[in-house]
């Protein structure tokens, strides 16, 4: 058995994209639109799982509006869990989502975990890759923002 990939339903598929590549790091590998369906799906892997087809990816799925205009409203986003994954570095990781506009919900202060959240609420675990960070400003002393 192999873990595939994991499917979040998205409301916006450019600000999906520029949380999930442009803030997190995460690259696209593949894209699907089904017009018949009126939906679109967007594979995307960590640097280093992009390769082969059996790498672990989320699966972003997008459901086009009807003639109207009107998209599936989605709730439960907190339900659904978290998205896990290992950085090199977790205090990097948090400025550069910092620096795309991202809050950092719950800051690595321990030099090891730290959650935000996309577009749509899904939670998003980073941990830092083999030992602990030692504490460094300004995540060690930084507050917990709403939840994760």
């Amino acid at each position: 058995m192999k873990y595939l990939h994991t499917m979040v339903r998205v409301h916006d598929l450019d600000a999906s994209m520029k949380f999930y590549r442009d803030a997190l790091g995460l690259l696209e590998v593949r894209r699907n639109e089904y017009e018949a369906g009126r939906f679109t799906l967007v594979y995307l892997a960590a640097p280093g799982n992009e390769d082969g087809p059996y790498q672990p990816q989320v699966e972003l799925t997008y459901n086009w509006p009807d003639a109207e205009g009107n998209s599936e409203a989605y709730t439960g986003g907190r339900n659904f869990g978290h998205l896990a994954f290992a950085v090199p570095d977790i205090y990097a990781a948090c400025q550069r989502l910092a620096e795309h506009g991202v809050t950092v919900l719950r800051p690595p202060r321990d030099g090891r975990m730290a959650f935000v959240r996309s577009p749509d609420g899904i939670s998003v675990e980073l941990l830092q890759d083999g030992a602990a960070l030692a504490p460094a400003e300004p995540w060690a002393s930084m507050a917990n923002t709403g939840n994760w």
